[in-house]
Parts: structure tokens; sequence; C-alpha cells
């Protein structure tokens, strides 16, 4: 596949470029070529991929769908050549789960799904499972000092666990990473060879998902344990009246393993159907340097519809795709001109990214251009908002600049030279920090090329206030001069990378947290 592309940039150019002599582009042709990245163009586009039409264009729907064909369409209309193999889209499968007969019987006793407890359901795998008996795990959390399953082997075993964790513990790691949020207790468990979890959880009568949930992971190397978030009735008919005592003695302190005597049912079924996504790729070929890519990515997707609310994703990540149509733009008017790029550049608007990075996951597994051949990821997400929590006297002068501290020793200079230069932004590296709260540098599709070894800057305005994941997040609400300069600031960034003499040092290893 990859040889295919070499041979495509050797014999498909289009005829309006391809015999055209390589020139040398001045300051003032990548002025005029960078000006072309307008505030009203950018707007144009955005008042499209983030409207209604596009119904909050989640993975694997219709409205995911059709901002692909957008994209796609652009990318044709400037000339580029597709991406992968002859396409201009790479699909992926998608899974969607839909939960059928499902029920939690304690000693005769029998619960309804949704009313008395969730099961998670892209976990889970149809089983019918009888215990006679639990073991109660206290929070279920295993973090330094702490071990709530001391003294017990759960191997093969019912498992039974508190929510949250007692006041004064302070866990290791911070968000989804945390030893004491529902997914490190679920891993935790799985380590310690748990056949099943129930974990007491609020919230207590549900309303049913009114649509089926979405997983990529059909086929695993190791299964987890069927997993339930479980009310308080149906703890109590487990433990009885120790339950009160046990979760009033578990607000302050670590609680003993121990085995309770209940017998237990749980039944889950579930049907998983086959659907698909995908990644729009469009490349620009390089002259000399023609063994060699450039990556600008940014993730076209976000949250979808919830009933008739529309989730638009305007900043997130509206702003950094109709960036990506801008600058693939700015780059095919340089092309045209015999001025284009020494190596090639991939445009690529990634999906699933909302879901858990899928769409870069998934590239990065079955890349489409040699990653060893890479130079750079340049990364777009969310670059049209200012972060209300900065408190900054050039609010509409900033971008955050992620990750040019990692890999290359060549980023920073580039980046801030190129910067000083053409720009003159100021660049934030708030969330370079290692103990950044955020974990900014791992959740968005720069990391799964960082991770393969790819030299990445991520471009972020820190807008997680206050329509961050909200049907608040409107093209109205974009700063469009200043979602222009942004774009152009990586324009410019990505012109100095695809035409430098040498490719990026890989010469930091990568910190794999």
């Amino acid at each position: 596949m990859l040889r295919l592309i070499s041979l495509a940039v050797l014999l498909t150019c289009s005829v309006t470029v391809s015999a055209q002599k390589k020139k040398t582009a001045t300051v003032a042709d990548l002025k005029k070529y960078a000006a072309s990245i307008t505030p009203e163009d950018l707007s144009r586009h955005l008042y499209i991929v983030a409207g209604a039409e596009m119904e909050g264009r989640e993975t694997a729907t219709e409205g995911q769908k059709k901002a692909a064909a957008y994209i796609e369409n652009h990318f044709k209309s400037l000339g580029l050549l597709p991406g992968n193999n002859g396409s201009f889209q790479q699909l992926y499968p998608v899974y969607k789960d839909e939960i059928g007969n499902a029920s939690i019987s304690v000693n005769g006793k029998t619960f309804t799904v949704h009313n008395d407890f969730s099961p998670l359901a892209n976990w889970n795998n149809t089983a019918t499972q009888y215990f006679s008996e639990a073991v109660f795990v206290g929070h279920g959390i295993v973090d330094k000092e702490l071990n709530d399953y001391a003294g017990q082997n759960v191997t093969g075993k019912l498992v039974f666990m508190l929510d949250g964790a007692p006041s004064g513990y302070k866990p290791s790691a911070g968000g989804f990473r945390s030893p004491s949020s529902w997914y490190g207790k679920l891993q935790t468990a799985k380590s310690k060879g748990a056949a099943a979890v129930v974990m007491v959880a609020n919230g207590f009568p549900r309303k049913a998902p009114t649509e089926p949930t979405m997983h990529v992971d059909l086929y695993k190397a190791e299964l987890y344990p069927n997993s339930y978030f479980i009310s308080e009735q149906v703890a109590i008919a487990m433990l009885g009246d120790a339950f009160a005592q046990l979760k009033e003695a578990g607000k302050s302190k670590s609680l003993p393993a121990q085995i309770i005597k209940s017998n237990v049912k749980l039944v889950f079924e579930k049907k998983t159907t086959e659907v698909s996504s995908s990644n729009v790729l469009g490349y620009i070929p390089g002259s000399d340097k023609s063994d060699e890519w450039l990556i600008i990515t940014a993730h076209y997707d976000h949250l979808g519809k919830r009933g008739d609310v529309i989730y638009y994703g305007a900043d997130d990540d509206g702003s950094g795709t109709v960036g990506i149509l801008e600058i693939a733009e700015a780059f095919a008017k340089a092309k045209a001109d015999g001025k284009g790029p020494r190596r090639n550049i991939l445009f690529m608007t990634v999906s699933g990214e909302e879901k858990g990075l899928w769409g870069s996951e998934y590239f990065s597994d079955h890349p489409t251009v040699p990653l060893d051949k890479t130079t750079a990821d340049l990364n777009i997400d969310m670059i049209g908002r200012v972060d209300t929590e900065r408190k900054s006297a050039d609010t509409l002068n900033y971008i955050y600049v992620v990750g040019d501290d990692k890999l290359s020793s060549d980023l920073k200079p580039i980046s801030e030279g190129v910067n000083n230069k053409y720009i003159k932004m100021t660049l934030d590296y708030k969330f370079n920090d290692p103990k950044d709260p955020n974990r900014i540098y791992y959740r968005s599709d720069h990391y799964n090329f960082a991770s393969k070894g790819v030299p990445i800057i991520f471009y972020y305005d820190g807008m997680l206030q206050p329509d961050y994941h909200k049907p608040t997040d409107t093209p109205d609400k974009i700063y469009y001069p200043l979602l222009s300069k942004r774009a152009q600031l990586v324009f410019y960034t990505a012109w100095e990378m695809a035409n430098r003499d040498a490719s990026l040092k890989r010469d930091i290893p990568l910190n794999q947290e």
C-alpha cells in the first residue's frame, strides 16, 4: 500500500501542477498564501460543518458521514490526491451494542435493568452467571499502601465494591486513570481475575439509553469481568443491615475485605452490529523529498444529538477541522504556483476522537504513509475560542502549544522561530507540565502519533469552560480573526517542517504514562 502511494506521487499528479518546475517561495509568497486563510472562509466552512444538518457529527452516524463528504469534496476541489490507496476515506469498523435481556436476582428477588442496575454494555459479554457468595472489597482500590483486596483471592469470583473513596485518600494518578475511578477499579478487578463486578452507584432509577453503545474493540486479548453499577436496594439485598454500617464506615476509612454469603444470578445478553466510520485524507505531493511526509490532523467528529438537542461542536473540533481545510487550500495555492512543499503533506481529519481517539489510533495502526518517514504531526483540536480561566492581558493573542518539549529537540526552536518571524503570538506552555491535572497531552489525536515515535505539536485554546461538550458550543461564539491567526501559525510551522533540509530529529524518549 505504501509503495502504491509512492507511485501515485510520481504518476498521478494533476496536469496543472505536475509539469511545473519547482520554484523557491519568498517571504512575500508565504505571507500571501497564509493571508488566504481568512476569517470569512473559516466562518463559511464552520457554519456548515457545525451546522444543524451535520447533527453534531457523532461517529458512525449519518451526520458524521455528511461531514466526511463535505471535507472530501473540498479536498478534491483543491486538487489534493487521495491519501488512502486511491480513496479519500479510510474506513474502520465500529460496533454497536444493544442490551437485550438483563437482570440481577439476589436470593430469589429479581431486579430490573436501568431501574435497579446498569450493565457496562460494551465491556460485558453475553452470559448467565450464578454465585453463592461475593467478595466485599471495600472501595475496590489498590494504590500505594492501600489494598482493599488484602487477604482475599477473587479469581473466578463475584466482587462487590462501594463507589468513591474514603476521605483523606490521595490517589497516585488523577482523572480516568485514578485507582479510585470506576475505570481504575475495574482494571484492578480484571487484574485480580474477578469473574464479575457489582459496584454501588447513585442515580437510580435511570433512563434507558436511546442509542446503542459503540466501541471498536470487538476482538480482545483479554476479557473484562462482566460489570454492573447497582442501586443501594440491590446492595441491601446482598448484605442486609450490614450495608448501611459498611457504607458509613467507608466514608472515612478503608474497609477489610470479607466474604458475603448471597445467592446472586447475573443475566446479560446483547446484540452487536457492525457499522463503520472514517478518516478523511488528502495529500499534496512533495518535490525532491517525496519519500518523506508531514501530517496535519484535526478531528471532525463531535457528540451528535441527545434526543432533539444537537451538540454542534463548533470549537471542538469544528475549528480545527476548518483550519485544516484552509491550510490545505493555502498549500494548494503554493503548489499551483510551482512553489509547493518539498515533502508530501497529508491533511487528515479523523473521527472517533470523542469516543477514545479511535480514528487516529486506527490510522497509526494501519498507516497509509510510512510513519518512520513522517517528520511530524501537527494536531489542531479547538483553536477558535479563549480560555476563560486564563487571566492574561493577551487573551486574544495566544495559543497553547503542547508537546513541543517531547520526542524532538527540533520542535520548540522551529515553533518559536516561525512564530517570532511571522505571527508574534504568545505561545503558552501550561499544558506541557507533567503534573497537568487535565492530562491534555494524552487527550487528543496527536498522542497516537507520539506513541509511534512521531514528533508532534498540539495546538489548543484551553476552552474547557463554559461550553465544552455542551449544545452551546456554536459557530456564533467563535473568534474568527483569532481562529485565522492561529491557523496561519500552523501553516507557517508546517511550511518550515515540510521544506527544511533535514527531517526532525527523534532524540527525546517517549514518556508513556
